[in-house]
């Protein structure tokens, strides 16, 4: 890895996404799902796919084989997951030779997949099933699919939807599924919308009460659909916990758990006993998969994990009773909370030692990760009884987060309860409680709202993004790791200054570099010796935008796609400037390109990102038949002096949609301004002579020739004189003014002047008004 010892610190350019690469596109996958340990042709539907050759999964035990491009919009292959996969929903990118696709969801389950058969849109025409499978079918416009099962008397079954967490916002259309038990009368005997556990999919469970035929209906809840709104309907009898508790312990422990089940229609439940195995390493979302024994002595796995945390606070358990705070559940500081909100009404009461003057975090977790149906209210109290705080929801979610300085020292008290004071077996949470701590994150600066796309590096050349950094109770400078990049790919990163929060990468691949793909891991240290702080990448795949972008589902990935993509029809280079650009100044970047032969086409020129104050213009192209554009840059007066790094990127047509390249990087020197201007205040009469006398102060010792140019003037007013050479001895350059009749008589504020300083490396220009 090659490290640059220079100060590199960028603010990102407004650019238009049109100017940013075409990526290929998944649209769907058909089927939606597999069963694991069987291999699974899928095809792959989407956009700009013809040279597809690899896919990229984000968590381990699966293998593909014989990827075929059928054309431009459908790709075959065979995809095959490991028999010890749990149940659930898993990512899955499409590699082109142009680029990575978007990050899709498929489901993997261990019942045998059934695909639904139209017509079944009426309840006589529902389509026979068995327990125990999974259903994979199509909500079109206002369609409603009806299959058919027998049960028997006293029999529990579950339904469970994979529909908006296996789709994504295309058109601002969202599928939001809808299930329903039918008995023979057609009545709704047990349904479901949306659902704590599953968010905007349906999870419901029916107990028969007698033996007979009953319908299963699926509908999007507002009666939409397209052809894109595909579902997997689990039925059957498997285990379907909506709750474990407590929600988590630390590494390496064996977590002793009550599984919370719905057990009958509507909010019937009833709990059982599981013992579960933690990781050894921390996890923020570790899955609990249960399973149980059928009738047939087959095993049953609940169709997807539920999740809880593994970290290294020690657990302390509620203990009833503690809805009064002088009764609070005695806990450790730092320390995990666990517990359950069991009733309509009920709070729980922890208390803890802290010293004065100790900043403490109380973060909830409820709706987010466990997906618990609690709406958590935390306060704090102090030795004294008065609240140090109070938080209901945080950042748009309605998890809590409050942090606090203890007044005095002695035994402080947190209260949980819900929003609406709802309550009941499954309202379980966890208050992870610590002193404040130095913390580190890293993300990727979105090139394009709301999408987080990979990085492609063209075979011989470079392609680069920004990385940013989320520094939390600590200011330090960074260095950069990036691991585990595709064979033939080199890095080169920047420092991070402790004033800033991002920084470039540049990536670039040898010219021999072959087509593949990796998941790269990203990092960042502490300089400080003294702090020894590290963090990593967390990239967020939004897959559903609600109303106002509201990031309804998505998936986190703690690494970034980087493939190597086809070569560029030409070598790119930015000049690297011979002078600095000051305060107030201006100059030209120069781009120039080497074409292959045969390549003519258009090649638009923009920034990454711009160094503090630097503003350039992104509008340039190098047209068909040229080599070479100039690119006007400026500086203003608050522009951040020092030597920055200018990357510009290159965007031009592969043949399937756009492709990039970046220039190398050259090191931009940005100075003060090297004279200061004052204007004096001058009035005439129409057709006379008069005189500006504009007073200069050299703020430093300058080499070259300099010229300084009035500019400015009003229509009607002229300057026998206008450019005048001017020696730094000089307080003063006096232009001779001309002022005709037919001049606007008025007040007027245009004037500028512009000084010149010629060198032998160029042009050092500045302008003030």
């Amino acid at each position: 890895m090659k490290n640059h010892s220079i100060v590199a610190i960028a603010l990102m350019s407004a650019l238009s996404s049109s100017l940013f690469a075409a990526q290929p596109i998944v649209i769907r996958l058909e089927p939606l799902g597999l069963v694991r340990g069987e291999p699974t042709k899928v095809t792959i539907h989407g956009d700009r796919l013809s040279d597809a050759y690899e896919v990229l999964f984000d968590q381990p035990g699966f293998r593909f084989s014989d990827v075929k491009a059928i054309d431009n919009k459908r790709v075959e292959l065979t995809i095959t997951a490991d028999a010890e996969v749990n149940p659930g929903l898993y990512p899955i990118q499409l590699v082109t030779r142009t680029g990575v696709s978007n990050l899709r969801l498929f489901g993997v389950g261990s019942m045998p997949v059934v695909h639904e058969v139209e017509p079944n849109n009426d309840f006589d025409s529902a389509q026979k099933i068995e327990l125990n499978q999974t259903i994979e079918g199509v909500v079109t416009l206002e369609d409603v699919d009806h299959f058919e099962l027998d049960l028997e008397e006293g029999q529990t079954i579950h339904l469970e939807v994979e529909g908006i967490r296996l789709n994504y916002t295309l058109n601002n259309q969202v599928f939001d599924p809808y299930v329903a038990v039918l008995d023979e009368r057609r009545f709704e005997v047990a349904s479901s919308d949306d659902s704590s556990l599953l968010q905007q999919d349906a999870l419901c469970a029916f107990k028969a009460p007698r033996a007979g035929t009953y319908k299963v209906l699926i509908r999007d809840s507002s009666f939409g659909g397209n052809a894109n709104a595909g579902y997997r309907l689990h039925v059957g009898t498997f285990p379907r916990p909506i709750a474990v508790i407590p929600s988590g312990n630390q590494p390496g422990q064996v977590l002793e758990a009550t599984l919370v089940h719905l057990t009958g229609n509507g909010d019937e439940m009833s709990t059982s006993r599981a013992t579960v195995q933690l990781p050894d390493e921390p996890m923020e979302r570790f899955p609990i998969v249960s399973q149980a024994t059928g009738s047939d002595g087959a095993t049953l796995l609940s169709p997807s994990p539920n999740w809880v945390r593994v970290n290294d606070l020690p657990v302390t358990i509620e203990s009833e009773p503690n809805e009064d705070s002088k009764a609070a559940t005695p806990a450790t500081l730092p320390g995990a909370f666990c517990g359950v909100i069991g009733l309509d009404g009920d709070v729980d009461h922890f208390s803890f030692d802290c010293k004065k003057g100790q900043k403490v975090l109380v973060r909830a977790f409820a709706r987010d990760i466990l997906r618990s149906p609690l709406d958590t209210v935390i306060t704090v109290y102090g030795p004294d009884r008065k609240s140090l705080g109070t938080n209901d929801d945080t950042g748009g979610k309605p998890d809590s987060f409050l942090e606090f300085t203890a007044a005095e020292d002695g035994p402080h008290v947190v209260r949980v309860t819900d929003s609406l004071s709802r309550g009941g077996p499954a309202f379980a949470y966890r208050l992870e409680v610590a002193p404040t701590a130095p913390k580190l994150s890293l993300d990727r600066r979105e090139i394009r709202r709301d999408e987080a796309h990979a990085i492609t590096v063209p075979q011989g050349g470079a392609m680069a993004t920004m990385i940013t950094a989320k520094r939390e109770y600590f200011s330090g400078d960074l260095q950069l790791t990036l691991e585990d990049l595709p064979p033939g790919v080199r890095v080169t990163t920047f420092p991070m200054p402790a004033n800033r929060v991002e920084v470039p990468v540049i990536l670039t691949a040898d010219s021999d570099a072959a087509p593949a793909a990796a998941l790269a891991s990203v990092s960042a240290e502490n300089v400080d010796p003294k702090l020894p702080l590290s963090g990593s990448l967390a990239v967020r795949h939004k897959l559903i935008l609600g109303q106002n972008r509201v990031d309804m589902w998505g998936y986190d990935s703690r690494r970034l796609a980087v493939a190597v993509g086809d070569p560029a029809p030409f070598r790119i280079k930015l000049e690297q400037p011979g002078i600095p650009i000051v305060r107030l100044g201006s100059t030209d970047l120069r781009v120039s390109i080497e074409r292959n032969e045969g390549f003519d086409g258009e090649v638009s020129i923009a920034t990454l990102y711009n160094p503090p104050g630097i503003a350039v213009n992104n509008g340039r192209k190098i047209e068909k038949g040229k080599n070479d554009v100039l690119v006007p840059i400026t500086a203003n007066g608050s522009a951040g002096i020092g030597t920055w790094p200018m990357i510009l990127v290159a965007t031009y047509n592969s043949g399937n949609g756009s492709a990039q390249i970046v220039t190398p990087a050259i090191m931009l020197e940005v100075q003060d301004v090297l004279f200061k201007f004052e204007f004096p205040k001058s009035a005439a009469e129409l057709e006379t002579e008069t005189a500006i006398a504009l007073g200069v102060e050299a703020m430093r010792e300058v080499e070259g020739v300099i010229e300084l140019k009035l500019v400015g003037l009003p229509a009607g007013v002229t300057s026998t004189a206008a450019s005048q050479t001017y020696t730094p001895d000089a307080d003063s350059v006096t232009f001779p003014v001309t002022i005709t009749k037919d001049a606007k008589a008025g007040l007027h504020k245009t004037l500028h002047c512009v000084a010149t300083v010629r060198t032998e490396a160029g042009d050092i220009i500045q302008t003030q008004g």
